[in-house]
């Protein structure tokens, strides 16, 4: 293909001649001699051929976009910010766009006396403005992604993504609390509480979102296995007790079980006392949250968690174990991680046999409570 050569200067064409005229982001016009060296780049660019570009486009197809993005350059089209370009297109042209910004800049380069700068930041700017409008629409693909069959695949990486950070700072909290790194006062001590609250409120959205996605009824355990009854409700004490601390809340384990040693599905028991703790330390602004176990007729445990809150509107009532409940004032979904977690709570609760309850308090509060056979071990 023939190269086009570039006018000598960057300047007005002899005699006022005049022609289509490339725009900055402002808008303002660059000399018609401005968009010859332009072409004479892009000619350039195209007779070197693929390997400097593309090498999945073939030599028709890579001309085309390189005569379209000069187009735009040179303000014979519109810029089109809203289009929706597919990845691979955008890509394309985004590359072309680079290596036709590099010849053009290799150019200028080679002229003496160079160009004036007011042309040459008025093309630049001009480059600027179309790669902006070369970029895909990233919230459609999000969106289109979302709603493909791999959706939940992606939402689930997403939750995963979440986590890793999250457990980080968790630990990074305990070991500051633990004093490992050197005595808190009290103020750094309800920061630390105020951060590890907040922390372990967002892991738990991110593992109730991958619990759902996986059915929300898995148990850790294929079959029954040996734990102590004690140690699980410590540990799990031991994990929300910086968020009743911050609220200035009492947190009360009470356990009237003997023997200690049962025969369950731990992993899973622990996951739903925790969840509905984490939500009734939510909701409750004074008084007390209580996790109790009761033992019943053998091999019956009764498990509850029992809070001063508000308790439940009796709307609420009637979803309130969807993931995604409706706001009725907003007419809009509410995306909570206490649906998430009561949802899952109820999944888990069913997968070990048993039933959750709910029992609104008449004096405020709430009750959540189920029963599990635990033969004693």
């Amino acid at each position: 293909m023939p190269t086009p050569r570039a006018d000598a200067s960057d300047g007005a064409r002899p005699g006022g001649a005049s022609g289509p005229s490339a725009l900055d982001a402002a808008g303002h016009a660059c000399p018609p001699s401005s968009v010859a060296t332009l072409r004479a780049a892009a000619a350039r660019l195209v007779a070197r051929g693929l390997d400097h570009a593309d090498a999945t486009a073939d030599h028709d197809h890579l001309a085309q976009q390189t005569e379209r993005l000069v187009r735009l350059l040179a303000a014979e089209e519109p810029l089109a910010p809203h289009v929706a370009y597919t990845a691979a297109e955008s890509a394309l042209l985004r590359r072309l766009l680079e290596l036709l910004r590099a010849e053009l800049v290799f150019e200028w380069m080679q002229r003496s006396p160079p160009p004036a700068a007011e042309h040459m930041l008025a093309l630049l700017a001009r480059f600027e403005a179309v790669r902006a409008s070369l970029e895909p629409r990233r919230d459609d693909r999000f969106a289109a992604q979302l709603a493909s069959p791999l959706g939940l695949e992606l939402v689930v990486e997403i939750a995963h993504d979440l986590r890793s950070p999250l457990t980080s700072i968790l630990f990074l909290c305990e070991t500051l609390r633990g004093g490992q790194s050197g005595a808190l006062t009290d103020t750094q001590r309800r920061q630390l509480g105020i951060i590890y609250s907040a922390a372990f409120g967002l892991i738990s959205v991110a593992s109730d979102v991958v619990e759902l996605a996986r059915g929300g009824s898995r148990l850790a355990e294929q079959e029954p296995v040996v734990f102590a009854l004690g140690e699980t409700l410590a540990s799990m004490c031991d994990v929300v007790q910086p968020m009743a601390e911050q609220k200035s809340l009492e947190l009360l384990i009470r356990s009237s079980v003997e023997p200690d040693r049962r025969l369950g599905y731990p992993v899973a028991l622990s996951r739903v006392l925790l969840n509905l703790t984490t939500n009734a330390l939510k909701f409750t602004e004074a008084g007390a949250v209580e996790v109790a176990a009761r033992a019943l007729e053998p091999p019956h445990v009764e498990f509850s968690v029992s809070d001063t809150g508000h308790g439940l509107d009796p709307d609420v009532l009637r979803q309130l174990y969807e993931p995604f409940r409706l706001r009725p004032h907003q007419g809009s979904y509410d995306f909570s991680g206490s649906g998430l977690g009561l949802a899952i709570c109820r999944k888990l609760v069913e997968a070990m046999g048993a039933e959750l309850r709910v029992e609104p308090r008449a004096a405020g509060g709430t009750r959540f409570a189920f029963v599990l056979a635990l033969p004693a071990a």
